[in-house]
């Protein structure tokens, strides 16, 4: 059965200028009903344009863009503002009464599945950036257009919020109904969502008057850890990326296949090839040596809270209610909690920048303490200088754990090119700054690291190159984040602030945490009466449904695949030796040779399409099988 793609919206050899820099140039993408795009590269390779060409919020400066009829879009740009005058129902309802848009299944969904904590009556000029960028959100989720294009939709939204950010597009965003296209760097969630995968390569300007190479767009299937391992398929294929980048592109894999989030949506020959391709990548970090180092600098005591409380003042809310939490030498802590629980001010005790209301804090005397905040400020820092330049001014080289690492190679392993280590500091972007404020305290050496959302404004890449620098910190690491990937590759274990004050330890994680949210929720509402019952009986219903989905129909499921899998098997074992047997008659360049490499050629194009069908198949019998 052959599948005809209907056409949305796309670009055709669409090109962008930025000043007198050619961004992007010759992109053609298309976008069809169920696609789910993630857009990613390096920040500054025109992601945000790519979105705004495609979206109709941008002409193009060279190329076309096209729309199928009665296409519309919904977009969320990062600039994005509401009118201050306007009441937060307002700006996301409109002026149609209450009990229009509340008798919508779907909008009061989005109202309480990203603004429980904001009062609808509040004007939009008293809100904080994060509860605007949160309703501008709303805004554009509740507008009914077929297309949504979102740039960084995750940005201010906690663990729970992205968690159901994610469902909420899937279930919107069907195999026939509609389309996505986002710009993030949460990589869980482009695993969790997206289907296909645009990478915005950056252009090139070789400078000494050569003509400049613009940016261009690579495409591929599957979600993020299915583009991780095509990525290095094409690398080492091709053989043009640089050993360094593969090294880390094999790091990055080798993580998403040993954790327990992998997802390559790829059949098993596929998940073979992965195993091989990292088969001597080692474990990501030595957990004994990197304690033996921290124990070594720090002794026995880090930090400890006993029976802590806080409140600011004039607040009768305790941020903090008799938490009691001791840090152990090499520990590597997680902090996750809804925003405004408490999660900096918590941060802010442990370093000392805040006095508890009530209970103790007790400090090691060897702690050397650097904490990373949220602000991308660097004080002290002259704005005039060139990166390498003001990294030198702090420190020229550091012992990190048993290897000394210079000035120059720390700015490097942060994702510095040899050309953007030489621009001012006061021309580097917003990830940029992040980068060379992370920067700025490793250099500090400490022995006790605490990072307050390290992940803001930071590429897929860059992110990779931090947390296979995190790996090797030999001494105590703090997190707070709402990125699951960077809490799962970089801690070992994780805890979670409360409504209470209270805190509480993670040993299932960041799908514990989302558990506990989700049940205290059920507690809430369980005394909403008559609709409360319905609810519960509906899910009841669904419940009973799905246990019926068992039986005959899974066992014939997973009766074809194993088939399907058997098959595959045999396929790539004939793909194999026509490989071999196309290597073999390479060099017989003979009228009879030439012809038997046609035939084998076409052969091998038969088995390929095969393939492909049963990969398929594959596909459709696992998805019916979760």
């Amino acid at each position: 059965m052959v599948s005809v793609s209907v056409f949305l919206a796309g670009t055709h050899e669409a090109g962008a200028l930025a000043g007198p820099r050619r961004l992007l140039e010759g992109i053609t993408v298309s976008l069809s009903p169920g696609d789910r795009i993630g857009i990613l590269g390096p920040n500054g390779a025109g992601k945000s344009t790519l979105l705004r060409l495609l979206s109709g919020t941008q002409e193009p400066d060279s190329g076309s863009v096209t729309y199928a009829p009665e296409v519309s879009f919904a977009s969320l740009s990062q600039q994005q503002r509401l009118d201050p005058a306007l009441t937060v129902k307002q700006a996301v309802h409109g002026n149609i009464p209450d009990y229009q848009w509340a008798s919508k299944p779907h909008l009061r969904q989005i109202d309480e599945g990203i603004l429980p904590d904001i009062d609808l009556e509040t004007k939009c000029g008293e809100l904080s950036g994060g509860q605007e960028r949160r309703v501008a959100l709303a805004c554009t989720l509740g507008k009914d257009a077929p297309i949504l294009a979102l740039d960084e939709p995750t940005n201010h939204l906690d663990v729970e919020g992205v968690a159901w950010l994610a469902d909420y597009l899937n279930n919107r965003v069907g195999s026939a109904n509609g389309a996505l296209v986002v710009v993030t760097h949460d990589r869980w969630f482009l695993d969790a969502v997206c289907n296909r995968i645009w990478e915005v390569v950056p252009g090139v300007d070789p400078g000494y008057g050569r003509e400049q190479i613009p940016g261009h767009v690579e495409e591929y299937e599957g979600s993020y850890a299915a583009y991780v391992l095509a990525r290095m398929e094409r690398a080492r294929q091709a053989q043009v990326a640089e050993e360094k980048r593969q090294n880390q592109l094999r790091k990055e894999l080798a993580w998403l296949r040993r954790g327990a989030p992998a997802r390559t949506s790829k059949p098993k020959f596929r998940i073979d090839a992965a195993e091989a391709l990292i088969s001597d990548v080692p474990p990501l970090r030595d957990s004994v040596e990197l304690v033996r180092l921290a124990s070594a600098r720090l002794g026995k005591r880090v930090i400890e809270l006993e029976d802590v409380s806080f409140s600011y003042p004039g607040s009768k809310r305790k941020i903090l209610n008799q938490v009691t939490w001791r840090l152990n030498p090499g520990g590597r802590v997680g902090v996750i909690g809804v925003n405004g629980a408490g999660k900096s001010t918590l941060l802010g005790i442990m370093s000392g920048e805040l006095t508890p209301s009530a209970g103790k804090v007790k400090r090691g005397k060897t702690v050397q303490l650097a904490t990373l905040e949220q602000t991308p400020e660097i004080p002290g820092m002259n704005p005039d200088l060139r990166v390498v330049e003001a990294i030198s001014q702090i420190k020229e080289r550091i012992q990190w754990g048993e290897q000394e690492i210079t000035a120059a190679k720390l700015v490097e392993k942060l994702g510095f090119s040899k050309e953007r280590a030489w621009t001012r500091v006061s021309d580097l972007s917003g990830g940029e700054m992040r980068r060379l404020q992370i920067a700025s305290q490793l250099l500090a050496e400490p022995n006790v690291l605490i990072l307050d959302e390290p992940t803001n404004d930071l590429d897929t890449d860059t992110l990779a190159q931090l947390e296979d620098l995190l790996d090797s910190f030999p001494g105590t690491l703090v997190v707070v984040s709402h990125d699951r990937y960077l809490l799962q590759r970089v801690t070992d274990s994780q805890v979670a602030l409360l409504a209470d004050g209270t805190l509480a330890a993670l040993p299932g994680g960041v799908e514990q945490y989302l558990q506990l949210r989700a049940t205290a929720q059920k507690t809430a509402g369980a005394g909403k009466g008559t609709n409360a019952n319905k609810t519960s009986g509906e899910d009841s219903e669904a419940t009973n449904k799905q246990a019926q989905k068992s039986g005959a129909e899974i066992y014939r499921a997973r009766k074809e695949l194993s088939a399907t899998e058997k098959k595959l098997d045999k396929l790539q074992q004939q793909l194999k030796q026509l490989d071999h047997e196309l290597s073999e008659g390479a060099a017989d360049t003979s009228p009879e040779g030439l012809a038997h490499l046609q035939k084998l050629n076409q052969r091998r194009g038969q088995l390929v399409s095969e393939a492909e069908e049963l990969e398929e198949a594959w596909l459709h019998l696992s998805e019916t099988l979760e």
